[in-house]
């Protein structure tokens, strides 16, 4: 039986503490706290779960929790925001830049979207004499 939560089916060999963090929002803390609220042992298995707790923790998941196309949604419109009111954070969105104050000299190829170059020591290659 294929167990799905807020739109995402959770893997079924993982514990449900473990399983829990598949779906967009939910990291360890918060599944041990929708665990606890739900009265389910974090230690069973998804497959093992029964119907009533699948039930429990599909209502404390939607009720509670902001997650998924909400939430994604959500963090779009706090960066459209921030871009339109052309605020620090937004212009470096916009250009695609870390925006959290991490150095770009050396760092963030990946954000920056570079290849990786070899810098040599600056000098030309001599002349070759014939």
């Amino acid at each position: 039986m294929a167990v799905r939560i807020a739109g995402v089916t959770l893997p079924n060999e993982k514990r449900v503490e473990a399983a829990l963090t598949a779906i967009y929002g939910i990291g360890f803390p918060k599944a041990r706290k929708i665990l606890k609220t739900a009265n389910v042992n974090s230690d069973i298995r998804v497959k093992n779960l029964s119907e009533a707790d699948v039930n429990k923790l599909r209502e404390v998941v939607e009720r509670n929790n902001r997650v998924e196309g909400d939430l994604k949604r959500e963090v779009l419109t706090n960066i459209k925001r921030l871009k339109e009111i052309k605020a620090y954070r937004g212009l470096r969105h916009e250009k695609k830049l870390p925006s959290r104050g991490q150095r770009t000299k050396t760092n963030s190829r990946t954000v920056r979207g570079n290849v990786r170059k070899t810098m040599g020591s600056g000098k030309k290659p001599t002349a070759q004499k014939t």
